[in-house]
């Protein structure tokens, strides 16, 4: 994007200093504690002790997810600012499809993502100008045209390591003695809600353990990447099924 392009060739420590520096307290650190995120909260932190950390938790998460969010407490000393879903919006989606929905269809499985991750993700961000995420190319198709600073619904979206492979964020992690998610030591090369997650087998993509029943490409929950055509419409749907509720 104009504006932008010149920073394609910046490494990831340029673009977080550049990115702090521009933007202070507007900016959010948005991590589940996964590898790269730790790799971006690391680098950070030789930069500034005072960025706002930022996590969501669904209220589906496991528990190392919640003990990784200590670490970096104790570790950094960041302040982490824990974003949950609407209570009311969580107990309509529950009593109208279930606890387990997202077994249920790809749409229901969208709809729980939109509730527990999209929407609360969307409204904390309404106070910020900036965004860094751990996204990187290699992760898979959807990625793959990722651009390490672009403008997103009106804020900055800035992905750092955009041109990192699994292997640069792995020796990172070893040469900076960087805590690590304890899933990973089980084989997760990806970690999300915990009834939406497996290890990953041998050979398999590095998302494929996201959903792993879904026989589709595209593993998102659409924070990043937002779903089209059919599916698009079926949450839709279901989302105003539920909001209508949650407000009634």
């Amino acid at each position: 994007m104009p504006g932008y392009e010149h920073l394609e060739h910046w490494t990831a420590e340029q673009i977080l200093r550049w990115a702090i520096e521009t933007y202070g307290e507007r900016l959010a650190f948005v991590t589940s504690f996964q590898n790269t995120g730790m790799v971006i909260l690391d680098m950070a932190s030789k930069i500034s002790r005072s960025i706002r950390v930022i996590t969501l938790d669904t209220g589906r998460l496991p528990e190392e997810t919640h003990k990784m969010a200590d670490i970096v407490r104790e570790r950094y000393g960041f302040r982490v600012e824990t974003v949950f879903p609407d209570a009311a919006e969580v107990e309509a989606m529950v009593r109208a499809y279930g606890q387990n929905l997202f077994y249920k269809s790809k749409a229901l499985r969208e709809l729980c993502c939109e509730v527990r991750k999209v929407r609360p993700l969307e409204r904390k961000l309404r106070h910020f100008e900036a965004w860094v995420t751990g996204l990187r190319r290699s992760q898979g198709a959807s990625r793959a045209a990722l651009r390490k600073v672009e403008q997103v619904d009106g804020r900055v979206k800035i992905s750092p390591l955009a041109d990192w492979s699994r292997e640069a964020v792995e020796a990172y992690l070893r040469e900076h003695s960087v805590p690590q998610h304890p899933l990973y030591a089980l084989g997760y090369t990806s970690i999300g809600c915990a009834p939406c997650t497996r290890p990953v087998l041998e050979g398999e993509p590095e998302r494929a353990g996201r959903w792993w029943w879904e026989q589709d490409s595209v593993k998102e929950c659409g924070i990043h990447v937002s779903p089209s055509g059919r599916i698009r419409r079926d949450i839709d749907v279901a989302l105003e099924a539920v909001l209508r509720a949650a407000n009634a």
